[in-house]
């Protein structure tokens, strides 16, 4: 099996050629393929299919097999794959996903994709809430991207156990269908410091639908503009909330490397 290993801000996933179909039993192979120790390692998998209503599609699966609605960092390297694969040679696309079709805009250094600008579309901001986690109160501020996000602003942030409490952000009864969490520190009017709890995945290095949400919620509630760049510790990312209501993530895509993959199960 061909695969292509790619990177957005330390984001990494696997992407797979599916326009002529999709492998068997597709949470089980992320699950092996995402293993850092005995698969290639990745946050995940993402499937390049075939679309009616856009340019192609994109299926992807986080490192627990379970599948998402929208990764703003695996889509700008999807973004990057396409063209340069010539798959789709325009430097704007449209990509569909479980949440809409996404619009890219691709940047270029000669004929390589560096930078991809994605519409993430309008986020969905809720009021601030109180939510319990092993006795201590949180304030988070639930954020619709999609995808479903919880985002918390605090100081310290590099500081916070996230392999211990990022289970229970996750899992908690508030949420039937889990949510990724963001734990954010206010730098600057134009500036946000992020960590991520992931849904399925566990710590990442980058989020992209968590930047956006990051910057909702703190817009929203006064604390930033509506233009900020998001420092995470796999890189920074670049986001306008324009007046259209849109949100425009702007971030880098890399290919890692490329390999054939063996299940070892012969």
């Amino acid at each position: 099996m061909n695969f292509v290993k790619m990177q957005g801000t330390g984001n990494d996933y696997i992407y797979l050629d599916c326009r002529a179909g999709l492998p068997n039993e597709l949470p089980a192979l992320a699950r092996r393929l995402s293993d850092r120790h005995f698969g290639v390692g990745g946050d995940g998998l993402i499937c390049i299919c075939p679309s009616r209503s856009a340019d192609v599609a994109m299926r992807m699966f986080n490192a627990d097999g379970s599948e998402g609605e929208m990764c703003g960092n695996g889509i700008r390297c999807l973004g990057k794959y396409v063209y340069e694969a010539g798959i789709v040679p325009r430097t704007r696309l449209t990509v569909e996903t479980r949440s809409g079709i996404k619009t890219l805009e691709l940047h270029l250094d000669g004929e390589r994709v560096t930078e991809v600008t994605v519409d993430m579309g309008v986020p969905k901001v809720d009021l601030p809430r109180t939510l319990c986690i092993r006795g201590t109160p949180y304030q988070i501020t639930q954020v619709d991207m999609g995808n479903p996000h919880a985002v918390l602003f605090q100081e310290g942030i590099e500081g916070l156990d996230l392999s211990r409490i990022g289970p229970d952000f996750e899992c908690h009864p508030s949420f039937p269908h889990r949510t990724n969490t963001e734990f954010v520190t206010v730098l600057a009017w134009d500036r946000l410091q992020m960590r991520v709890w992931e849904r399925g995945s566990g710590e990442t290095l980058a989020c992209g639908t968590g930047a956006c949400a990051a910057l909702a919620a703190a817009a929203s509630d006064g604390r930033t503009g509506r233009e900020a760049v998001v420092q995470l510790r796999g890189g920074d990312l670049r986001l306008r909330w324009a007046e259209d209501g849109h949100i425009y993530l702007t971030g880098p895509a890399v290919t890692v490397c490329k390999g054939v993959y063996e299940d070892g199960t012969d």
